[in-house]
């Protein structure tokens, strides 16, 4: 008598790897952008209905099924609705994403140094000395240099500038008496594009509370893209640093410096 396997019948192509892979990195990217907020509770509970669904269908219980399988149905429209801000970051995520851009893909595929060094070289300088006397002041400041992307969609939200950064020049925009203060200064190539900037802010509810807008801004943008945003705090004075939406609060010029040239230099 002979013994066939219990999967045998199962048979894996290298398609199905590929299928594999990518949806565990759409579940992975899902979860990245809505961990810490609400909606993560409201996703393990759609990610558990569903494979409740699938157990159903496989026992062939087809009257349990088919209830199911109908708010799987109107489900859809409900996540629309329900991750609507989520699915506004996805969709920011990848619209500007350096990725796909011309002469880009090739690079993405064989070069793993995700985050790749500007050609132009920083004014770390200058950025350095303006937080350091805007820091003594109390000048309420939110700087955000670009890196890959350009993130012309947020220059765009502000005032056009496009001058070349200074001490002077970041000073001046940021006084408090200045029509421009208020919103963020975005920097790409040593050339700042934009002043009075609107940017995302996170949505995280273990955001600290004694942080004002500025700091959800620049953890905001910073969440959506691959830029670098400092922080000069109005009430205190203190400088924080962000990148990939990790805040590091209370950053000397010291620190800011070594901070910058590691990305920049």
């Amino acid at each position: 008598m002979l013994h066939t396997p219990i999967l045998a019948f199962i048979t894996v192509h290298w398609i199905d790897l590929v299928d594999i892979v990518l949806v565990a990195l759409l579940i992975y990217q899902l979860y990245y952008l809505i961990k810490g907020t609400v909606a993560i509770n409201i996703f393990i509970g759609i990610l558990l209905f569903y494979l409740l669904w699938l157990v159903i269908k496989a026992l062939n219980m087809q009257l349990f099924g088919s209830i199911l399988g109908k708010f799987i149905d109107v489900g859809f429209i409900a996540l629309l609705i329900v991750f609507q801000q989520e699915l506004r970051r996805f969709l920011l995520f990848i619209g500007t994403s350096d990725i796909f851009r011309k002469g880009k893909i090739s690079k993405s595929l064989f070069d793993f140094k995700w985050q790749a060094k500007k050609e132009s070289v920083l004014d770390i300088n200058a950025i350095i000395k303006a937080c350091k006397n805007m820091s003594e002041t109390k000048t309420g400041a939110l700087i955000v240099i670009t890196t890959n992307n350009d993130l012309k969609f947020y220059a765009n939200t502000g005032d056009a500038i496009n001058a070349k950064i200074s001490v002077r020049m970041i000073e001046s925009i940021f006084y408090k008496n200045s029509p421009l203060h208020d919103g963020a200064i975005i920097i790409s190539n040593n050339i700042i594009t934009g002043a009075r900037c609107v940017l995302p802010v996170t949505e995280h509810d273990d955001f600290p509370a004694h942080l004002g807008m500025r700091h959800r801004a620049a953890v905001g943008i910073t969440e959506n893209t691959d830029a670098i945003a400092i922080v000069v705090s109005e009430q205190t004075g203190d400088i924080s640093y962000t990148k990939g939406g990790d805040l590091k609060h209370g950053v000397t010029p010291d620190m800011l410096r070594d901070l910058l040239e590691k990305d920049f230099s």
